[in-house]
Parts: C-alpha cells; sequence; structure tokens
C-alpha cells in the first residue's frame, strides 16, 4: 500500500503528465529499444512507427496517476491490456526494465523538475502498478494453460486451408500440429500470430481476430492485405497473403482479449462492422445462431463496395433464419455491385438511419472497425440515447479515444 505523502506527490504529477505525457513515453521506448533491443521482438514495430503504442501508453500512466489512491478504478483497464500481454508474451522479468526506463524518461523531459522526492514517488508506485498487473496476467497464464485443450506460450499450428475472401481479405484455417484439441475462446477473441521473415531482425507479432464460432477443430483468421511493404503492418499482412501457404506452421498464442458477445444476456443484439473489423462480428454472429437461435442480432457491415466485402455468402446464408437480420452498406459501389443488387444502402451508417430501422430499446451494440468509423458510430448510438453499459467496441491496435 502506498502512504499519502506519496500518493499526493503521485497526484501533483496529473496536470504535468497530461501535458508532456507522450513525450514522455515516446523517450521511454526510445531508452528501452536501446538498451534492450531484444524486446522488439515482443513490441509491435507498426504501432511504435504511426505513434499509437506511445500514446495508448501516456493514456495508461495518466489514468494510474488519476486513479493512484484507488487502483480498483481502472482493473477494466489493467485486464484488457493484462490479455494483449498475456498473448504477447510479457513476463513479471520484463517489468523491472519498463520500470527503470520509465522513472529514466520522466527525469529526461522534466529535468529539474522531476525532483528525487517525484522519482522515488513514481518508484514506489510503478512498483504497486507492476504487482497489479503480474498478479493479474499470472492468473490469466495459468487459465490459459489449465482449460481443456489449453497451452503456454505458442503452439505450431498447420495452415490447414486458406481462402481469398475478397480482394484484400484472406482467409486462414489453422489446425494443431500435434493434433490435440484446442482451446475454446469467447466469440470476439484473438489469437497472436509470431512470425519470422526473411530479412527480418526481430520477429513480428500481430493479433487477428477470430472470424468463425468456437467449438471447432480450428481457428479461423481472417486477414485484410494492408497497402505497400513498407510501413510494418504492411509487411507482416503482406507475407501472410503472399508467402504463407498450405501446410506451412505457424506459432500461435492462446486466445485472449476482453471485447467479447455477452451470451448470457438474451436481448437483442445488433453487429456493426467497417471493413475488416466484421471479422469478430462474424464470430458474435455465428456464436449467436449456434448457441442462442432465439435471440435477435442484427448484423450491419459497411464497407468500399462487393469486391473487398469479405464474408458475404456466409452472412447471406445466416441471414434467411428468422431472428437474423442483415445490412450492406456500401459507399463506393460498382457497377457490378448495382446490376446484381449486392448492398443495400448507398453511403454510410448514420444516425438517422439508426434511429429509423433500429430498436434501441434493451439492445446491446458492437462494433469494430476504422477509428472515423467507430467515431461515428459511438456518436450516434449516445445521440440516440444508449446507455454508455450497453455500448461495447473494439480498438484493432492500442486503446484510443472516440471522443470526437
Amino acid at each position: 500500500m502506498l502512504n499519502q505523502k506519496t500518493i499526493e506527490i503521485i497526484k501533483s504529477t496529473v496536470p504535468v503528465l497530461e501535458k508532456h505525457g507522450e513525450t514522455i513515453t515516446t523517450r521511454f521506448y526510445q531508452l528501452m529499444f536501446g538498451n534492450h533491443p531484444e524486446l522488439l521482438n515482443i513490441f509491435n514495430h507498426a504501432n511504435q512507427k504511426q505513434g499509437r503504442q506511445q500514446k495508448a501508453l501516456a493514456g495508461t500512466v495518466y489514468a494510474a496517476a488519476m486513479y493512484i489512491d484507488n487502483l480498483e478504478a481502472i482493473l477494466p483497464v489493467v485486464k484488457q491490456i493484462a490479455h494483449k500481454h498475456r498473448s504477447l508474451g510479457i513476463k513479471p522479468e520484463h517489468y523491472p526494465i519498463v520500470g527503470k526506463h520509465l522513472l529514466l524518461a520522466i527525469k529526461d523531459v522534466l529535468g529539474d523538475a522531476a525532483t528525487d522526492e517525484i522519482i522515488e514517488a513514481w518508484a514506489e508506485a510503478y512498483n504497486v502498478i507492476a504487482d497489479a498487473f503480474i498478479g493479474v496476467e499470472t492468473e490469466m497464464y495459468d487459465e490459459a494453460a489449465r482449460q481443456q485443450g489449453g497451452w503456454d506460450g505458442l503452439r505450431h499450428f498447420i495452415v490447414d486451408r486458406k481462402v481469398v475472401e475478397s480482394d484484400v481479405i484472406t482467409s486462414f484455417y489453422l489446425k494443431p500440429e500435434d493434433n490435440y484439441g484446442i482451446a475454446s475462446f469467447l466469440p470476439g477473441q484473438y489469437i497472436s500470430i509470431n512470425l519470422e521473415i526473411d530479412g527480418e531482425e526481430y520477429t513480428h507479432i500481430r493479433q487477428y481476430s477470430l472470424s468463425d464460432a468456437p467449438g471447432k477443430d480450428y481457428y479461423r483468421i481472417s486477414v485484410k492485405r494492408e497497402a505497400g511493404t513498407a510501413n510494418p503492418d504492411g509487411m507482416v499482412s503482406n507475407y501472410l497473403h503472399d508467402g504463407v501457404n498450405e501446410g506451412d506452421i505457424l506459432k500461435v498464442s492462446a486466445p485472449a482479449g476482453d471485447f467479447v458477445l455477452n451470451t448470457e444476456k438474451n436481448t437483442p443484439v445488433v453487429l456493426l462492422s467497417g471493413g475488416v473489423g466484421l471479422t469478430p462480428m462474424m464470430s458474435m454472429l455465428k456464436t449467436v445462431v449456434e448457441m442462442q437461435p432465439e435471440r435477435k442480432v442484427t448484423f450491419i457491415h459497411a464497407a468500399a463496395n462487393g469486391n473487398v466485402h469479405a464474408l458475404r455468402e456466409e452472412v447471406e446464408e445466416l441471414s434467411r433464419l428468422d431472428h437474423v437480420t442483415s445490412y450492406i452498406f456500401y459507399d463506393s459501389p460498382t457497377e457490378e455491385d448495382r446490376r446484381n443488387n449486392r448492398f443495400d444502402v448507398e453511403g454510410y451508417v448514420t444516425r438517422d438511419w439508426l434511429k429509423d430501422k433500429i430498436a434501441t430499446r434493451e439492445t446491446d451494440f458492437y462494433f469494430c472497425g476504422p477509428v472515423p468509423f467507430m467515431k461515428a458510430i459511438n456518436r450516434s448510438l449516445k445521440d440516440l440515447g444508449v446507455k454508455e453499459e450497453r455500448i461495447h467496441f473494439e480498438f484493432f491496435g492500442p486503446k484510443g479515444s472516440l471522443e470526437v
């Protein structure tokens, strides 16, 4: 437990963290990777390059300082990050390294303003925060290993099938090389793929949502090819599309993630996706069909056009069921899309359309997609009076903000 003086010192740094947080976390990563380049085998290079990881960490440090006297208030955030850490292989021995370089970065950026008293208080606070993360993550590691079909670390999976779903999305069906059972998962969860790419000094780890319902003898991920190989995301997705074939072996983590469908509720559910954000939504949709045949579900997907729209046939087939309704939005439909009536609405999902078509009372909403799409959906739902506890969303990558 922290004493009152330490708590007061930490809280006094909140305005400084609000102003200089991203500068501190940017410097932190520079220092840490300079002294421990081996950690580049764990961290997402694309998120580093785009500044997303630095921004997310700054937000976490700020929240920890704000709630240093009530860390239970940020437990949901801790658990969300802990899921990521478990899937990446973050272990207790990494935390002292992080703590050391975070304190160095604070001192480096703030200079004389970072007094010995402030640094000592943050060192004490960091140990408390690290212990909270380590405790949660230890339970997650144990649970992942103990569950039926579970495992610790990485397990070898064979690419059993590789299916082109659209011009930009390809699905990979993964089966365990050892032929033993695989862990179940909650609809909306993801797995990590650990890749060693020729010519790359470090391994690349990417997390991909599982795009089928649990209970199968395989995992399915549906991967979007990102443009260009100069950026890390493009390098990894293009490698999967072009360099990984049926019969190849991939190293895979056990499923993780806290963005999951609540199957204990039987109230109506609306699943909204933009682009490749449909992957966790597909798992949720298929789970409702298989496990909750009486639950009303509406599936809304937005894409540029039919050329990039993946898994359309699966949704169409499920939409024949009485309790499933689906809508397709194209903002740039092709002439072929028009001739074949491939979509329901031209344009974007708007508040007025949702108000007209969707009964929001007692309905739960789940959405995922590009950040502008999610911001628009989030704002629309709030404008329509949907309560916060019935709005659920997932960022692909470090947590960001949906505030407009």
